[in-house]
C-alpha cells in the first residue's frame, strides 16, 4: 500500500464553528438558509448568533443571475420581511462587481506602436489597431 501523499492539505472540522442549516423556501422568489450555531454533540449553541443568508436567481438578457447574501435578522419572520431590500443590495454590489471588472478589462488593453512589427509568414499584422495582451 502507498504512503499517503505528505502534500495534501489535512482537512478537518472546526468544531467550535458548527452550524445547522434549515432552509425556507415559497418555491418562487428565493430560499432562506438558518444557520443555528450548535455544540459538537449537536445541541443548540446560545453564546453564538443564529445566522440568516437568501438566495434567489434573476433572469438578466445574459441569462440567470444567482445571487447570494447575508440578511441581518433576529428571527425567520425578520429576515422574510428584509428578503426583498437585501435582493436589492445583493443585485446593486453584483453590478457595481460587474462595472469594475469592466473597467479592469478596458485597462488592459494596449495600443501598439505606429512601427508594429510584421503578422506570421511576413504578412502584416492583423487588421485591428487593438492589441490584447
Amino acid at each position: 500500500m502507498a504512503a499517503p501523499d505528505q502534500s495534501l492539505p489535512d482537512i478537518k472540522l472546526d468544531t467550535t464553528a458548527l452550524y445547522r442549516e434549515d432552509v425556507y423556501t415559497d418555491r418562487r422568489a428565493g430560499t432562506i438558509r438558518v444557520m443555528t450555531p450548535v455544540t459538537v454533540d449537536g445541541a443548540v449553541d446560545a453564546a453564538r448568533p443564529v445566522l440568516y443568508a437568501g438566495q434567489t436567481q434573476l433572469m438578466t438578457p445574459g441569462g440567470v443571475l444567482p445571487l447570494m447574501f447575508e440578511i441581518e435578522a433576529e428571527s425567520l419572520s425578520q429576515a422574510i420581511e428584509r428578503f426583498p431590500e437585501a435582493v436589492k443590495q445583493a443585485l446593486e454590489e453584483a453590478i457595481e462587481e460587474a462595472r469594475e471588472m469592466r473597467r479592469e478589462a478596458a485597462s488592459r488593453i494596449v495600443v501598439p506602436d505606429a512601427g508594429a512589427a510584421a503578422g506570421p509568414l511576413g504578412a502584416p499584422a492583423g487588421g485591428g489597431r487593438i492589441k490584447f495582451p
